[in-house]
């Protein structure tokens, strides 16, 4: 028998064979050889252009020097920092390598085919990934409509209303992506009232650094209360270490428990373990870049609105513009010209392209070949 005569696709879990990889967006390594890496601008990945703090570079740098030798299986001199920063014990943190696999994890724990999975329609496209990779039903409820106040958002509400006694998991993402949107502390006080106990709820916060609106608040000082709630956060955005993959979850120490139980033994290396340390005290850096970002967002949403191109409200590092029907082939000829933006069919934006928060020269230079395509 050949290799071909086999279908492999009937060996895998029922969950598994409907289920598509994830979708980067675009090849960027094979773009870079194409342009070169100082002529391409990569505006599609929500990357951090302003780098990581010098530090947490030095510290992944040391840490190269013991490359022979495993990384800390537990982490421990991270937990540790990370519980002083959020005040919670070292018990409570779960690491991962980037949250995109811990929010998998999530899934692989709890949902299965008795156990529904419910996420808002235009969240994160790794929530609808994880819960049928676990044989779970995904539930997409409504998001507000394009025209509401916070358009393509989460609608709490209508999350809360699609949570049956089968339900087991949650996602939030505050902010969300890909739209930008995000919910206050009140609206998440009232949807974790409305929630059961057996419902875990995970809040995704892996923008939570680039958030600076005054209703905006972390899930975290909600934890005591809601022994059911989950939080995860990464160094890839505001502290720009995405190239390292580390994240975390904090949650009940008995949840954590639970979860260590499935946890690879060296699942982030120790130049991310290091670099993570050290990214987590430098808050001058964070803070700076945090302010660069926040005044380019704007800048940029400003810039796109006077071009007639409507931005949803964003707290992250991007913004989700609306191009109409010609969205796909306008994607296609920025490529063409070495600016590479998200596009969003995806998620069911077709009309919509997620565009990075870049450098005030990375901006500059996309509205003005922005321009020349729409000419």
């Amino acid at each position: 028998m050949t290799a071909d005569a086999i279908d492999f696709e009937k060996f895998a879990n029922p969950g598994l064979r409907r289920l598509r990889a994830y979708d980067p967006g675009h090849d960027l390594v094979a773009l870079r050889k194409r342009f070169g890496a100082d002529e391409l601008v990569e505006l599609g990945s929500n990357e951090n252009p302003y780098g990581p703090s010098p530090h947490a570079r030095a510290a992944a740098l040391a840490a190269l020097g013991g490359m022979h030798r495993y990384p800390d299986p537990l982490g421990g001199d991270l937990k540790r920092a990370l519980a002083a920063a959020h005040g919670v014990g070292s018990a409570q943190i779960l690491l991962g390598n980037g949250s995109h696999e811990l929010l998998m994890q999530f899934a692989q724990v709890f949902a299965g085919p008795d156990a529904d999975v419910v996420a808002s329609q235009f969240g994160f496209a790794v929530y609808a990934l994880a819960a049928r990779a676990a044989g779970a039903r995904f539930v997409a409820a409504p998001a507000f409509a394009k025209d509401a106040a916070m358009p393509r958002g989460h609608d709490l509400e209508a999350i809360a209303a699609a949570v049956e006694p089968s339900t087991r998991l949650a996602y939030l993402a505050n902010p969300n992506n890909p739209t930008g949107t995000w919910f206050g502390a009140d609206a998440l006080r009232a949807f974790l009232a409305a929630i059961p106990d057996e419902t875990l709820v995970v809040v995704d916060e892996a923008y939570a650094e680039m958030a600076d609106a005054p209703d905006y608040a972390s899930a975290l000082a909600l934890l005591e209360r809601h022994p059911n709630l989950i939080v995860t956060r990464t160094f890839s955005k505001g502290y720009a270490l995405a190239g390292l993959r580390v994240g975390y979850a904090i949650a009940h120490p008995d949840l954590i428990a639970v979860m260590e139980r499935v946890r690879e033994s060296f699942n982030v290396n120790a130049p991310g373990l290091a670099a993570a340390e050290a990214a987590l005290a430098d808050t001058g850096h964070l803070r700076a870049t945090r302010e660069a970002n926040a005044r380019e967002r704007t800048a940029l949403a400003k810039a796109l609105q006077e071009r007639g191109i409507a931005c949803a409200p964003s707290q992250t590092n991007f913004v989700l513009a609306e191009f109409g029907a010609d969205a796909v082939a306008l994607e296609r000829e920025l490529v063409a010209r070495a600016i590479v933006l998200r596009p969003m069919a995806g998620y069911g934006l077709a009309e919509c392209l997620r565009i990075t928060v870049g450098t005030p020269a990375e901006n500059a230079r996309l509205l003005r070949i922005l321009d020349e395509a729409l000419a």
